[in-house]
């Protein structure tokens, strides 16, 4: 999963290079790990080898 840079109020997510939408928040990232069939619960946002950030890690969404 790819976390892009912020833009216009969220970040674009794309899962194995198919876009699956736009995150607001924290909890439109956990849907989307739902989506792909991850439990939101037993992931850390910081592990790379899950979770690509760019342009800053969970905290920055503008």
């Amino acid at each position: 999963m790819v976390v892009h840079p912020p833009q216009d109020g969220g970040r674009r997510v794309t899962v194995h290079g198919e876009p699956v939408g736009m995150a607001y928040g924290l909890m439109d990232l956990e849907e989307f790990l739902r989506l792909a069939g991850l439990d939101p619960d037993n992931v850390a946002l910081d592990d790379p080898a899950l979770i690509e950030w760019q342009g800053g890690g969970p905290e920055v969404w503008e």
